[in-house]
């Protein structure tokens, strides 16, 4: 297994990590990382910065992340919580969870797609944390996920549930 992680000249030294082999299993990352996949992987891939899956690579996986780019051929579900770009070279197939979608010209995909709003109502904070609605529910009335009420209905804003889904995650 081929995997490098390089320096970013940058102030911040974002790390870059590239993956030029096969690979199978779970790659989760809780720090934010520049991923960029250019072999075959199977399993599932959590991760935070960017993703970019090569044009000459092979994803079988559940993708969960900010932003992903995909230009290879992945098979699998994808949530991106920030914007997923499909370049000329790739081929999805799965469903496609996601605020912001650019299909560049000669894309291939094959699924559903839905779109995410910056905020959301209980029904789909639910399938976002993938929670049934009385949890949700008892959780926001009780103050342990950040919520705001308007009328009978409760309001969640995506950023921060994100951030509180990274903190409990953190937790342990």
């Amino acid at each position: 297994m081929a995997i490098r992680d390089k320096r970013n000249q940058k102030e911040d030294s974002q790390k870059v990590i590239e993956i030029n082999a096969e690979m199978q299993g779970t790659l989760s990352f809780t720090d934010s990382v520049n991923l960029r996949i250019n072999g075959n992987f199977e399993g599932t891939l959590q991760t935070k910065g960017t993703l970019t899956i090569g044009d000459c690579a092979t994803v079988d996986a559940r993708i969960t992340g900010e932003n992903i780019i995909v230009a290879g051929k992945v098979k699998g579900d994808i949530i991106a919580s920030t914007m997923l770009v499909l370049m000329p070279t790739s081929e999805l197939s799965g469903n496609i969870t996601t605020p912001k979608l650019n299909i560049v010209e000669g894309a291939i995909f094959q699924g559903k797609c839905q779109m995410l709003s910056e905020s959301l109502d209980i029904d789909e904070v639910s399938r976002y944390l993938d929670l049934d609605i009385p949890s949700v529910v008892e959780m926001a009335n009780a103050g342990n996920i950040p919520a705001t009420r308007h009328g009978d209905d409760w309001k969640f804003e995506r950023g921060k549930i994100d951030r509180w889904i990274a903190v409990e995650k953190a937790k342990g």
